[in-house]
């Protein structure tokens, strides 16, 4: 039997190609227990357009892929400042394991980080999944300063389990905020007695987003925005993001992305990124519309949980979403510097 360093030694590490797709598919499925092609195509089809915000890698053995690592590039999720590889995927097939071939994968993020500016490695894990928790602790990982919450779609109080989604584009019906301090009667004269719509996010919603962030975190975020905004109008089937209109302006956002990615997930979950209300707007409901509104959505898409992670010393965001129904993950936060 071949020794780790052997067998780390006869594998190369190379970009990760859309032609390797049956090959990741293939392993992904052995190691989940059922296919995933849809999620890990969508990943290699944004990082060929996106190339400068994925770090996608092979570990090649002759000309058979036996393992693999998806990371992607993240500068703004709930005000972090600096840049941070987020790990997405990673696989191996099962005779290479423990053999070095992810510590290999690692270390190819690790150099392509060190090169685009990224400050450290982020990524989650179920509590559970012991295999990978002790791989993440043998490459350095320590438990990152954030708390990872979510919460069942169907459950969730802010959940009014409509026919379809409300959330539409500009000009093509109302989609008015619901106000959740009042005790209307039913949901249309709730939507009706408030002059707010909660759309799908478009190009036009940019300008007044970055403004908004702008306002609430001192920093011009543009860059990182307008990256989120752009994923989302090239593939609306992972961004799920939303704009609050009031008054002929945008005074609300909220930026979600579908995911099956990572360890150990069984069903499609959606992430909040980012949200941000206009302050002059403020707790006047437009942060609960903007979640109520993706909890709809995500109910007609079949999708069942909202995950997000959040930075243990953001006490105001931390109590908005848990009066949002949010509460703890199994999932836990890991980082690691580069």
């Amino acid at each position: 039997m071949s020794t780790p360093a052997v067998a780390a030694a006869t594998v190369q590490i190379r970009a990760l190609q859309p032609a390797d797709l049956d090959a990741v598919v293939a392993i992904d499925a052995a190691i989940e227990g059922r296919t995933r092609r849809d999620y890990i195509e969508r990943r290699l089809r944004s990082a060929q357009k996106q190339p400068l915000l994925h770090a996608q890698f092979a570990a090649m053995q002759g000309d058979r892929l036996v393992g693999y690592l998806l990371g992607r590039l993240a500068s703004g999720e709930f005000g972090r400042r600096a840049p941070a590889l987020r790990i997405e995927l990673v696989g191996l097939r099962p005779e290479h394991s423990r053999r070095g071939v992810g510590r290999a994968l690692f270390d190819a993020l690790l150099r392509w980080g060190g090169r685009h500016g990224a400050s450290e490695i982020r990524t989650l894990s179920n509590w559970t999944r012991s295999d990978m928790l002790g791989w993440l602790a043998g490459l350095g990982f320590e438990l990152a300063p954030n708390l990872v919450l979510e919460s069942g779609v169907g459950e969730n109080h802010l959940y009014a389990d409509r026919d379809g989604p409300l959330s539409i584009d500009a000009g093509e019906g109302p989609g008015h905020e619901v106000d959740f301090g009042r005790d209307e009667g039913n949901d249309q004269e709730r939507h009706a007695r408030h002059g707010c719509d909660v759309r799908a996010m478009t190009a036009a919603d940019l300008d007044a987003i970055v403004r908004i962030d702008r306002e609430n975190t001192g920093r011009d975020r543009r860059e990182y925005l307008t990256a989120r905004q752009a994923e989302a109008e090239q593939d609306r089937s992972i961004r799920v993001s939303l704009a609050a209109h009031c008054d002929g302006t945008v005074v609300g956002y909220l930026m979600a992305r579908a995911d099956l990615g990572d360890f150990g997930r069984t069903a499609p979950v959606a992430v909040i990124d980012t949200l941000g209300v206009d302050p002059s707007y403020a707790h006047r409901g437009v942060g609960h519309a903007l979640m109520a509104q993706l909890f709809d959505n995500l109910g007609a898409l079949r999708v069942e949980t909202v995950e997000t992670a959040v930075p243990l010393a953001d006490t105001a965001l931390l109590g908005f979403l848990l009066a949002c129904g949010l509460r703890n993950s199994p999932r836990l936060a890991f980082r690691r510097a580069v």
